[in-house]
This record gives C-alpha cells, sequence and structure tokens, in this order.
C-alpha cells in the first residue's frame, strides 16, 4: 500500500513539468509498476538501455553491492588488484642502483594517495548504490525517466558519462603506459617473463584504480548533471499559466532532490578534496626536497597521479557549482517573469480601457455643419459629452429639489446599507499580483544549492580555495627550495 500511494504521488506531482498525456501504469500485487523494467514504449528503450549500460559498468568495477556475495567479491577484488599487486611489483622491481629511473619513495606514496582516493570513492558510491538502487541514486525513477521532453537529455548526460571517463583516461593510460615500458628496458629483471609480468601487473592495478576514482567522480557530476535538466526546464514550466501554488510545490520538490544530493555526496566531496591536497603537498614535497636527479621516468608518474585526482576533484566542484548556480538562477527567472506578467496585465488592462473610450466616442451623433468631427473644450472633454452631463446634472438638481427634505436618524443609518460599487477584475488583478509576489518573496530566501555542512559550494567558495592553495603552494616552495 506505501508503494501505491508514493507512485500516485510521484506521478501526480511530476506530470507537472510534462505536458504530453502518459499512459496509465498498474502496478501488480509486488508494487511494482508495468513499463519500470523494459520501458512502456518504443521511446523508453533508449534510457532503459542507457541505464542497463550504466549500471553493468559500475557492477563491473564493484559499486553494485547488493548482496552479501558481490561486497565480498568487491572487496576482495579492490584488496588483491588494487593494493597487493602493486605492492609486490614495488617490491620485485626495486634494486640498490637504479634512483635515476624509480624511486621506491615516489613510488609508495603514490600507490597510497590512489589506494586512499579509490577506497572512498568505492565505500561511498556503494553505499548509497546499496541503499537507494541506480535510478533513485540518479534521480531518473520511472516517472522522471520517462518523461518524454526529458529522455532524449538524460540519455545524452549518460553517454557523457562514459564519454568523459575516455577523454581523461585515455591520455594517462597512454603516459603511464609509455613510462612503465620505459622503466622495464632500464630496470631489467632476471627474465624478460617477470619484467612484461610486472609491467602488466602494474598498470592493470593503476587502471582498475584510476577507474574507480575517476568513475565515482564523474558519477557525481552526472547526478548534478541530470538535476541541471530539471533547474533549467523551471523557466519553461512558469510559461504556462498555472496556479502560483503550483509552482511552489515544484519548486519545493527541486530544492528537496537538491537537498537530498548534498547528504549523499558532502562526506565523499570533503574527503576526496582532503586526500587530493594533502597527496598533491607531500608530493611537492618530495619532489622539491630531493637532492637527486628527477626525469620522465622516475618523476611521472607524479605527473599522471595529480593530473588525475585534481581532474577529478575539478569535475565534483564544477558538478556542485553548476547546480547552485541553477538554483539560485530561478529566483531571477521568477523576478523576471513577474515583471513580464504585471506589465502584460497593466497593458492589456489599459488598452480595454482604451477600446471603451473609443466606443463611447464612436456613438456621438454627428453636428449640424456635417463634419464628423468631434470638438474638444479646454479640458479635452468632447463637448457632445459635456453638454449630456450638464443637462443631466441639472435634471437631477430639478429631481432633488422636488424631494421633500428629512434629517431623521433612520435615514442616516439607511446610508450604511447602500452597497459600494466594486470592481471584481480589479480585486481579481490585486489578489494574484500578491500571490506572484509572494512567490518572488518565497524564491528569493530560498535560493538553496549544493551543500557540505551548511557551506554552500559557489564560485565564491572555489575562488576562496584556489588562493588558499596558491598560499599553500608558495609555502611549501619557499620551505624547500630556499
Amino acid at each position: 500500500m506505501e508503494i501505491l500511494q508514493t507512485t500516485e504521488e510521484s506521478s501526480s506531482r511530476t506530470s507537472l513539468l510534462d505536458s504530453s498525456p502518459q499512459q496509465p501504469r498498474h502496478a501488480d500485487g509486488d508494487g511494482n509498476v508495468d513499463g519500470d523494467g523494459d520501458g512502456d514504449g518504443d521511446g523508453d528503450r533508449p534510457i532503459e538501455a542507457a541505464l542497463r549500460q550504466l549500471e553493468t559498468f559500475l557492477r563491473v568495477f564493484g559499486f553494485c553491492q547488493y548482496s552479501l556475495l558481490s561486497f565480498a567479491l568487491s572487496s576482495i577484488s579492490f584488496f588483491v588488484v588494487g593494493v597487493i599487486t602493486p605492492l609486490l611489483c614495488i617490491e620485485l622491481s626495486n634494486c640498490s642502483n637504479c634512483e635515476k629511473f624509480q624511486i621506491k619513495g615516489f613510488e609508495l606514496e603514490i600507490l597510497v594517495s590512489e589506494v586512499l582516493v579509490a577506497a572512498i570513492s568505492l565505500l561511498c558510491i556503494s553505499y548509497n548504490l546499496r541503499k537507494h538502487g541506480v535510478r533513485r541514486f540518479l534521480f531518473v525513477d520511472r516517472f522522471h525517466g520517462h518523461l518524454i521532453q526529458f529522455r532524449e537529455e538524460y540519455v545524452q548526460r549518460i553517454r557523457g558519462f562514459f564519454r568523459l571517463l575516455v577523454i581523461w583516461i585515455l591520455p594517462c593510460f597512454l603516459v603511464k603506459t609509455v613510462r612503465e615500458v620505459i622503466r622495464i628496458i632500464y630496470v631489467h629483471h632476471n627474465s624478460w617473463w617477470q619484467s612484461f609480468s610486472i609491467l602488466f601487473a602494474l598498470i592493470v592495478s593503476w587502471s582498475y584504480s584510476t577507474i574507480i576514482y575517476f568513475s565515482a567522480c564523474a558519477l557525481f557530476n552526472l547526478v548534478c548533471n541530470l538535476q541541471v535538466i530539471h533547474f533549467e526546464n523551471y523557466g519553461k514550466l512558469l510559461e504556462r499559466d498555472l496556479e502560483v501554488s503550483v509552482y511552489i510545490e515544484e519548486h519545493i520538490v527541486l530544492t528537496h532532490h537538491l537537498s537530498k544530493i548534498s547528504h549523499r555526496f558532502r562526506i565523499f566531496l570533503l574527503l576526496e578534496f582532503l586526500i587530493v591536497t594533502a597527496s598533491q603537498f607531500v608530493a611537492l614535497f618530495q619532489t622539491t626536497g630531493n637532492r637527486g636527479i628527477i626525469n620522465f621516468v622516475n618523476g611521472s608518474d607524479f605527473v599522471v597521479s595529480s593530473i588525475v585526482q585534481v581532474v577529478g576533484i575539478i569535475l565534483c566542484l564544477h558538478g556542485a557549482t553548476k547546480i547552485s548556480h541553477r538554483a539560485r538562477g530561478i529566483s531571477s527567472v521568477g523576478s523576471r517573469w513577474h515583471a513580464l506578467v504585471t506589465c502584460n496585465s497593466n497593458e492589456t488592462q489599459n488598452s480595454k480601457e482604451n477600446m471603451e473610450a473609443l466606443q463611447a466616442l464612436g456613438s456621438l451623433p454627428i453636428n449640424s455643419s456635417g463634419s464628423d468631427l468631434v470638438t474638444c473644450n479646454s479640458n479635452g472633454i468632447p463637448s457632445q459629452i459635456q453638454k449630456q452631463n450638464s443637462k443631466g446634472n441639472m435634471e437631477a438638481l430639478h429631481a432633488l429639489g422636488s424631494l421633500p427634505i428629512n434629517s431623521s436618524g433612520s435615514d442616516l443609518d439607511s446610508i450604511d446599507d447602500v452597497p459600494l460599487p466594486v470592481d471584481t477584475q480589479l480585486v481579481s488583478n490585486m489578489s494574484t499580483y500578491q500571490k506572484r509576489q509572494a512567490f518572488i518573496s518565497y524564491l528569493q530566501s530560498n535560493t538553496g544549492g549544493f551543500t557540505v555542512f551548511g557551506w554552500i559550494v559557489d564560485r565564491a567558495l572555489i575562488i576562496t580555495i584556489v588562493f588558499v592553495e596558491m598560499s599553500l603552494v608558495l609555502f611549501v616552495l619557499g620551505k624547500t627550495i630556499t
């Protein structure tokens, strides 16, 4: 029963964003809705295929830990491939007179930072996926995901997730492979089979850890981009002639989803940022404080690791900043909508009054000279209207003079019973104006944004972070170089 109630509430709420007719969905005995799995038509196949492809990718790399068996396999795979394998490769490839091609301290520091960021990514994302599932995690449930106007944009964003991984991981993978090949050539072991085994194991381990970390960052960026679609569509919703309460309810839904995203990702974003910052400063300390020779072979791992980690943080901050900017931009969109509606309503009312005046002028009689022009006095009032008004006033005065005057209290009290004329159209316009004004006040006081324990991640915060990071970099350089 709870599932069915939730289904009805969600369908009634999200139907506001979709002007197209929706086919009714029927729930079976288990609470599943028809069309949730395979789609309710040919239009649902692209979004269903994209979601299945994304879930398969996440399942392969151990993010979908829906059962105890999948949790155990994911943990063992990460521990073996991401931790044990690179440690053994570093120990086996270590030599006493090979600092020109390999520095063990650099390798261990890079391994620790890669393992930490990958472990945090795997733990945070797998926890949310296990708790909410892929659809609810992305806020692409059976209703939002099947809105006709959002299907193509959802598919484009999901495809952009994979495209983002390829664009950034492939160049780093090529640099990492070239570095390892050069290192194996110069640091030759007893047999070539052992050297190539170490080469293959190091590349696989690095790729596994890097894909896990980068996938988590790109997934957070995907969640933010999917919500940006709804924030951008909110301006189109204002173009429809709906009640103000409908706009407020839809904005409440958007801010509720935004608060959920902030709650789910705040620990992930904070820990990743702290670890990446710490690892970058450790790398800066070691490279600037090292008295030996640093070249492409023994120092390029720092470059590759730094690029991957910094790009991942930039993706997270870009997604958080983008959704905060869109959330705050709704107030300006609402203010512009309120101003346009108010001006258009005033112009419509003035044009109606002008039309009534023109109709009154058109009903005036033609003067005796045969001219169809209407003469006006010094005050701009047509002479015919003035004569009619004066004649009516004189008749009213004669009628009042013939009435008996009685100043009794009962007659004075009866004045209170005379109904005052009320302009219903004016009252309606004032009521709608006050509703719109209250709506704008609500938007301005509830701007929202992605928050990390109360701190809104926006452009001002990013500028502050950049200056703090630059100050720390200059401090480290001053301690090591000088």
